[in-house]
């Protein structure tokens, strides 16, 4: 399905990690494992010490570098972040923008998540996250794109998967709400990292109370932030939504319980993706991917 269109997704950033300590320095920050690099991308996340959302991003090797697909309106803050933890660290950080780009091709025969291939000028990424979002490539900033970020956007609303800043809150949001541990973002078997200890305290004692999943708006999307309803009660929050589907943070229990919710004058049916793990009885949701 190469002859897909390219997308361009001009909301994506790139940045080098150079250096002989490159691999050292990213470890013991982030919440993948770098040093399994080879021939692979992951999906990772940079947390505040209490364990909250800061920024992610998906990580590849290249050659003596270090690359990072980056959220570019949040690029300067992340190098920043990055900077006041190199201390001693033989690192050097650059922001490739203006040389290479971040493009997607909507290929739903995509191999194994997280597979990365040269391609001329570049690179070709199996979505670390989920293979059903096809391919992400790193390409010079030229590269011809014909295809629509609409068409990207509502894929990867539906298959459930979040989007930098405009799902998740800088120095709020709980990465296990929101998909890392089904997603691949978390190594649970690597040393220590920025806010490694709560982490991995949601995740073994069961403290998850909410979910990210995909919603089917009946009538006008809501805009992000606002509060979705169940029989009056507040159950959750929008995220972004395109055309007829929208993310949404809703309650556990909300979920369970089933039925329509609503968000002002729009109704609301929760789609959760097969690949999350609710505590359910199966059949009592619908699946959507």
């Amino acid at each position: 399905m190469a002859d897909l269109p390219l997308i361009h997704l001009p909301d994506r950033a790139l940045i080098a990690v150079t250096g002989e300590d490159r691999v050292a320095f990213l470890q013991g920050l982030i919440t993948n494992d770098v040093t399994r690099l080879d021939g692979r991308a992951v999906w990772s996340a940079l947390l505040t010490a209490q364990g909250k959302y800061l920024h992610d991003f998906i990580v590849l090797a290249d050659g003596d570098r270090l690359l990072l697909d980056v959220e570019a309106a949040r690029r300067d803050d992340l190098l920043r972040r990055l900077r006041m933890f190199r201390l001693r660290a033989k690192v050097e950080l650059a922001d490739l923008t203006g040389q290479l780009g971040i493009f997607a091709r909507l290929d739903t025969d995509a191999a194994e998540r997280g597979t990365v291939t040269p391609v001329p000028g570049g690179w070709q990424i199996v979505d670390p996250r989920h293979a059903g979002l096809g391919h992400r490539l790193i390409l010079p900033t030229d590269t011809p794109a014909g295809g629509d970020i609409a068409d990207w956007d509502r894929a990867r609303i539906a298959l459930g998967i979040p989007d930098g800043s405009r799902d998740l809150l800088p120095e709020k949001s709980i990465l296990l709400d929101n998909g890392f541990d089904e997603l691949g973002g978390v190594a649970w078997d690597k040393g220590c990292y920025v806010g490694q200890e709560l982490t991995a305290r949601t995740k073994y004692r069961g403290l998850v109370k909410k979910r990210l999943v995909p919603v089917q708006v009946d009538g006008p999307l809501p805009d992000a932030g606002s509060i979705v309803t169940r029989e009056g009660a507040d159950v959750g929050e929008i995220r972004a939504g395109r055309g007829d589907l929208a993310l949404a943070l809703i309650r556990l229990d909300a979920l369970a319980a089933g039925g329509t919710l609503a968000c002002g004058p729009a109704l609301l049916t929760p789609q959760p993706p097969s690949w999350i793990n609710l505590p359910r009885t199966e059949g009592d949701m619908p699946t959507n991917g």
